[in-house]
């Protein structure tokens, strides 16, 4: 076992848990344990949300300037980026990531958030005057932090998600209890250890670990007074219940069945490119993937083939091997599910065109082969469900107005993609798609712009300028002339 803490971090130290129950954490590539942590019980997080509601009235924290909490929110990411490879590498270890997507996300990625939201808050003001309407008289509108942060991060990009509840977070003058998730937690505590070093006040953040229950149990907590989450639907439907009769500020983001339209002047060989980060990444186990393919009728089978072909080449590995595109599955039981809907895929009727099964040679591990499913149709299984692996649908539609109605017909809305000869067709197809983000002839997340979805994908934004909004309350003080 190669990563042990034996204490929980709250209140700005390393305490001794109120339990000696702990959580196993084991490589997604070996099966093999290689760490574990306190488990938390009831009175940990109790602790935590207390050290948290303390933070918010210590002069160190609540009493300091913009530009001192954005200088301390920049040393903590300063000793935030001191741990990126360790962190890339232990996340790679414990989800299954290649090592050359988290490399690039989970290293770095938590540090640039945080600087970019110190640095939205450094000159900004947290007062404007408006002439009082209709008058006479003049309001202060105010900006407050929002109070104690329950943020709840997943296991497909622990770190970088954690990243985008703390990051605002921290900047609106907030304070925050993080409860990763149990298969993901050792990067949490490299986290924490940068607070440290950093010499973040007391509270500011805190970390408590543990399963659904513990979740469930701080969501409810009388003293937090917004909750942030990213993970399946299902939860968060429960969250959003909790919250809505708490009268409690949520955002939640959520699952999806995002869709790649190709459209018919699409370029074969770039658009099957496109279509390995925007429908693979991370072996499909990104909630914005474009999972649904909608090909033109003229050009399916083409398609097909390539899609088919390009999948089928996919290095499929050792998480750590630099070359390695296609991982583990994070657990056993994410590997069965992924699995299950391979064979609802096959009962259905669709043509498996490669992939289907485990990959030969890879008796350990969690892992699927890359999936295609193809001949099949937007009523499936396969084609409404979240998946959350490395397994494609690809359908085909007659002219752009169905294309454009199947991409809408799903319960879901958070990514999706078009691909074309024509940047602006793709523009014009992308404003009439139902979804909170959208690409053309690719997909980035940009950190300064609003990221969520509609209908069963989630409410509220992450990220920008909105992201940090989030995190505030606004008061308004009238003055009478």
């Amino acid at each position: 076992m190669e990563y042990s803490y034996p204490k929980l971090f709250i209140g700005g130290r390393w305490q001794e848990p109120s339990t000696t129950d702990v959580l196993a954490v084991h490589s997604a590539a070996t099966e093999e344990q290689i760490g574990q942590v306190p488990a938390s019980a009831p009175a940990d997080v109790d602790n935590a949300v207390a050290a948290a509601g303390a933070a918010l009235v210590d002069p160190a924290w609540a009493g300091i300037s913009q530009a001192a909490r954005a200088d301390l929110i920049e040393r903590f990411a300063d000793a935030v980026d001191k741990r990126a490879d360790e962190r890339a590498t232990i996340v790679s270890r414990q989800n299954g990531m290649p090592i050359a997507i988290a490399g690039m996300a989970e290293g770095p990625m938590p540090a640039l958030l945080l600087r970019y939201f110190a640095g939205l808050i450094r000159d900004a003001s947290l007062e404007e005057r408006r002439v009082a309407f209709p008058g006479p008289g003049t309001t202060v509108v105010r900006k407050e932090p929002v109070g104690v942060v329950a943020a709840i991060a997943p296991w497909n990009f622990p770190s970088v998600l954690a990243a985008f509840k703390i990051a605002p977070a921290l900047a609106a003058g907030c304070s925050v209890v993080l409860k990763p998730s149990p298969e993901t937690v050792l990067d949490s505590f490299l986290l924490a250890d940068a607070a440290i070093e950093a010499g973040l006040p007391a509270g500011v953040l805190n970390v408590v670990t543990g399963g659904p229950d513990i979740g469930k149990y701080l969501v409810a907590h009388e003293g937090v007074q917004k909750v942030a989450f990213t993970g399946s639907t299902a939860a968060g439907r429960q969250i959003g219940e909790v919250c809505g009769r708490l009268l409690r500020p949520v955002t939640l983001e959520l699952g999806g069945k995002s869709a790649a339209l190709i459209l018919d002047d699409a370029d074969i060989t770039s658009t099957v490119t496109g279509l390995a980060t925007a429908s693979l990444l991370n072996s499909g186990q990104t909630c914005y993937m474009s999972t649904r393919i909608l090909a033109p009728k003229g050009r399916y089978q083409d398609f097909v083939d390539a899609i088919t072909a390009m999948v089928g080449s996919l290095p499929v590995g050792d998480p750590l091997d630099p070359s390695t595109f296609i991982g583990p599955l994070v657990s056993e039981k994410q590997r069965d599910r992924v699995l299950s809907y391979v064979d609802a895929g096959r009962n259905e009727g669709a043509t498996l065109t490669t992939g289907g099964g485990r990959p030969s040679g890879l008796d350990r591990g969690w892992f699927v082969e890359p999936t295609v499913f193809a001949n099949t149709d937007n009523t499936t299984t396969i084609a409404r469900e979240e998946i959350f692996g490395p397994v494609l649908t690809v359908m085909p539609y007659d002219g752009e107005a169905e294309a454009i109605s199947m991409a809408n017909d799903s319960e879901f809305g958070l990514g999706g993609t078009v691909w074309t000869a024509d940047p602006s067709r793709g523009l014009d197809v992308a404003r009439q798609i139902q979804t909170g983000s959208f690409g053309v002839n690719s997909y980035a997340l940009d950190f300064g712009s609003p990221f969520g979805g509609v209908k069963s994908s989630g409410l509220g934004r992450e990220l920008g300028p909105e992201g940090l909004a989030a995190y505030y309350s606004l008061k308004s003080i009238f003055l009478a002339e």
